[in-house]
């Protein structure tokens, strides 16, 4: 068939815009990418996603079952100097402050739903159509083809990831310690297993990924002080390198960015997947709303699309760069305001609320 959008790139937000897309009659292409490399241990990945998330992927059908999409009913955050702060679901009158999925179980929801569609077309390779979406990740080749100057800022930290399983039940809680410019989170899974992401100093990662896996999780028990017991290692350890970036350009005469080929922020927050998500359902509003007369690659149309996106892009951008900036310096002024002000912050009522439920994607 005739392709009025082609989407390079077949990841979760690649795969959730192609579904968006198919629900407006629009033909849409899918190219295949390389399956990721990790160590052959399968995808240890899981994201946080939040309540919009959740309900753009129930909408395509992709929203995975309730095995692999466990809810957070309470999230504890501790600083270096005995700072802390928590949020909860019930406080907010929420099921879940959040829900956290895994990648593999996800993507293969996904894949399912595309099944059901006509309208999706799987390819090995690019083809012509009035639009090119490209959600190629970070590394997008195609969005050098364009010519797009993707700004990185890089951090002194790589991000190591893997499963766990716990002594003690995580009931339910995200935890997060911030220690020594370091960022350590154990996420919540079904039964009693946790997802870490631990983003750990440039120059110590090597040598934290080439522990035995027992006396990495002594490592990991000792940083975040025994709160769960003991910890045994259930999976490989993936890492990759952390950074800040963002395209100068989202979008062109015939084509647009999307997801992590447009922006990167610092997974502290956890809000990547949900960024990227975001972006697809603005660019399936923005075609879905054009005049019948204009095709899919209309660059008027797409510079409402980047209007639209860059502006909350950014804001989250500047919030985690804010937050790993401050917490990655050592000298006691900073290390006494910081504490201080999570204190303050968990006490501050409305803000604390309002700022909550930004988080879960409720305003």
């Amino acid at each position: 068939m005739a392709l009025d959008v082609c989407i390079r790139g077949a990841g979760i937000v690649g795969r959730t815009l192609a579904l968006l897309l198919a629900r407006d009659r629009l033909r849409v292409g899918l190219v295949r990418g390389p399956a990721p490399v990790n160590g052959g241990g399968g995808d240890v990945r899981a994201y946080a996603l939040n309540a919009q998330s959740k309900d753009l992927l129930e909408l395509v059908r992709g929203w995975p079952a309730e095995a692999h999409a466990t809810p957070v009913a309470r999230m504890e955050i501790h600083g270096d100097g005995g700072g802390e702060l928590c949020f909860r679901a019930e406080d907010q009158g929420a099921p879940a402050l959040a829900w956290i999925v895994n990648v593999p179980a996800l993507q293969e929801r996904l894949a399912d739903a595309i099944g059901y569609q006509s309208q999706i077309q799987w390819l090995d390779a690019p083809q012509p159509s009035a639009l090119t979406v490209i959600c190629e990740g970070r590394a997008s080749a195609t969005r050098d083809e364009y010519g797009v100057n993707f700004e990185v800022t890089p951090y002194p930290q790589r991000a190591i990831a893997a499963r766990l399983g716990c002594e003690r039940p995580h009931g339910h809680i995200a935890r997060q310690w911030f220690s020594q410019g370091e960022i350590l989170a154990l996420l919540p899974l079904d039964g009693n297993r946790v997802s870490l992401v631990w983003s750990v100093r440039e120059q110590r990662a090597p040598d934290l990924l080439a522990l035995e896996p027992a006396a990495f999780a002594a490592h990991l028990e000792e940083a975040c002080h025994g709160a769960l017991g003991r910890l045994t290692l259930e999976s490989e350890r993936a890492a990759w390198p952390l950074q800040l970036a963002r395209a100068d350009r989202w979008c062109g005469p015939g084509w647009a960015l999307c997801g992590d080929a447009a922006h990167n922020v610092h997974p502290l927050a956890g809000h990547g997947l949900n960024l990227g998500l975001a972006d697809a359902n603005e660019l399936a509003r923005v075609l879905h709303e054009r005049d019948y007369w204009r095709n899919p690659g209309d660059l008027r149309l797409l510079r409402r699309y980047e209007r639209a996106r860059k502006g909350d892009m950014l804001a989250m951008g500047a919030v985690t760069d804010g937050l790993q900036q401050l917490f990655s310096r050592d000298d006691a002024p900073w290390g006494m305001l910081r504490n201080w002000g999570m204190t303050g912050f968990d006490r501050s009522g409305p803000i604390k609320g309002w700022v909550a439920r930004q988080a879960m994607g409720q305003i």
